[in-house]
């Protein structure tokens, strides 16, 4: 959510620096570099200017980051009570320079940036609030640092902008064709919640980003499945997990929002408990692919079922026994989930829980305990790799069960097909008859090869069968 944030240390007399240089330039004469601002559909034309890096602040609102933010919970609370603190800078630079997946290590292209900036300069300017909060360039500033430069060249927005305008600017700069550095997927979901919170329509999100209205909405509902599942997994010592945990899911979510939406309007239970399942086999880090086999079809022969250990099972009320949820104020009562879907969500809430023990990096969980959740997610991952393998071979069978009627039917189609061009070339006098005579006998030949598989092993053939054995042996050997 948006947040107002107070002025860094030593604010106006920094100020007061920028309004000299702003000033100086446009005293100097000659040319004048400015940088064009977007923000709210409308247009600043703003100067630029050189400060020293020494001065400048990292914005602690940047959108770049805020999912990566929970990587260490004590630093992000630290960021949370003071973001001027040298502490909460120096954590905004080590997540500026670390994966966004895994900020344990450091990102191949920080490196990147570093390096043209070394060879090339900086090519074009940041931008900061009169105060010296930059609102772009902040990875350009920590490379620069690192590079051992004094000073960085910055347009200066207006001084009468707010935060909500600051936040406005850097989303327009970000969400241009030509910017250079994505945020990352969770980091985008985070920006378009935020647009939400402060009243924008879905239609005006939508165009800011560049995507359609149905798209905002799926984006939407991942991001509050994403935070449900954190908050799932929270156990008494607090322990949970993060939203960098789901970086790198993005297409499988899409995937799963799109089975959901597809299935939940015809059986909401069914919806309900292939949602758990496959959350569950994302967790797990199963492939795109592997994913999909966790479908109606995965649901309806329990192939789960067989596999699961049974410390993974669940004993759960019979589906007479779901209890009913009463709504508050109204004095009525709806039916409960039904006994598998408390089932599925039970088994996910363990993985879950196991998975935020695993993924902590605080002292707060002793390492027995992620010792007894590693262990727990390697049975459950074994377990549903054995159900995924039986789906996958029983789906490549029903397709090869299927191809031979599609074959046939795209055959008839063709034919259909071909009765039209026949009757038009005749109409205009344009028929080949030679080359038509030669296509006939080659479908002759095709239908008697056709015949002599399809009546193999079938004592009793269907009308289709029986009738293509019947038209074949009619007709004159020759």
């Amino acid at each position: 959510m948006l947040r107002e944030f107070p002025p860094p240390p030593r604010a106006a007399e920094f100020s007061e620096l920028i309004k000299k240089k702003v000033e100086e330039v446009k005293t100097a004469g000659g040319t004048r570099e400015t940088v064009t601002v977007d923000w709210n559909e409308q247009q600043a034309h703003v100067e630029v200017i050189d400060l020293p890096l020494s001065g400048l602040y990292l914005n602690p609102g940047t959108h770049r980051i805020r999912a990566q933010r929970s990587h260490n919970a004590s630093s992000d609370e630290a960021l949370d009570k003071d973001p001027w603190a040298p502490d909460s800078q120096d954590y905004l630079t080590f997540l500026l320079q670390a994966s966004p997946t895994d900020p344990n290590l450091r990102d191949p292209e920080f490196d990147k940036l570093k390096e043209s900036l070394q060879q090339f300069g900086q090519n074009d300017p940041g931008l900061v609030t009169h105060q010296g909060v930059l609102v772009n360039g902040n990875t350009r500033a920590v490379a620069l640092r690192e590079l051992g430069a004094q000073t960085m060249r910055v347009g200066v927005l207006p001084e009468s902008f707010t935060w909500a305008d600051v936040n406005a600017v850097e989303l327009s700069l970000q969400l241009r064709v030509d910017h250079r550095r994505d945020y990352t997927y969770i980091n985008r979901l985070l920006a378009m919640e935020e647009q939400a919170s402060l009243g924008r329509t879905p239609e005006q999100i939508a165009k800011d980003f560049r995507i359609q209205v149905r798209t905002y909405h799926q984006e939407r509902w991942i991001l509050s499945t994403i935070k449900e599942l954190n908050d799932r997994s929270r156990s008494s010592g607090g322990v949970a997990l993060r939203l960098i945990d789901w970086e790198g899911a993005q297409e499988r979510l899409k995937e799963l929002h799109r089975l959901y939406v597809k299935l939940e309007s015809v059986d909401k239970d069914q919806a309900e408990i292939l949602k758990e399942w496959r959350l569950a086999a994302i967790l797990l880090d199963f492939s795109k692919t592997d994913v999909r086999h966790i479908d109606e079809e995965f649901l309806k022969e329990d192939y789960l079922a067989r596999t699961l250990p049974a410390v993974l099972k669940t004993d759960v009320a019979g589906p007479g026994d779901a209890e009913a949820v009463s709504i508050p104020g109204l004095g009525l009562a709806v039916p409960g989930a039904s006994s598998a879907v408390t089932e599925a969500r039970a088994l996910n809430d363990q993985l879950l829980k196991a998975a935020a023990a695993v993924r902590s990096t605080g002292a707060s969980v002793p390492d027995t305990a992620k010792g007894q959740g590693q262990t727990l997610l390697d049975d459950a991952r074994k377990a549903f790799d054995e159900a995924i393998d039986v789906a996958g071979r029983n789906a490549r069978l029903r397709k090869r069960k299927q191809l031979a009627p599609a074959r046939l039917a795209e055959a008839s189609a063709s034919i259909d097909q071909c009765v039209m061009d026949l009757v038009q070339a005749r109409t205009s006098r344009s028929l080949d008859e030679e080359a038509f005579d030669e296509a006939v006998l080659k479908l002759r030949s095709s239908l008697r090869k056709l015949a002599q598989q399809a009546g193999r092993g079938l004592p009793t053939p269907g009308d289709g069968v029986a009738w293509l054995l019947k038209a074949v042996s009619s007709e004159d050997p020759r």
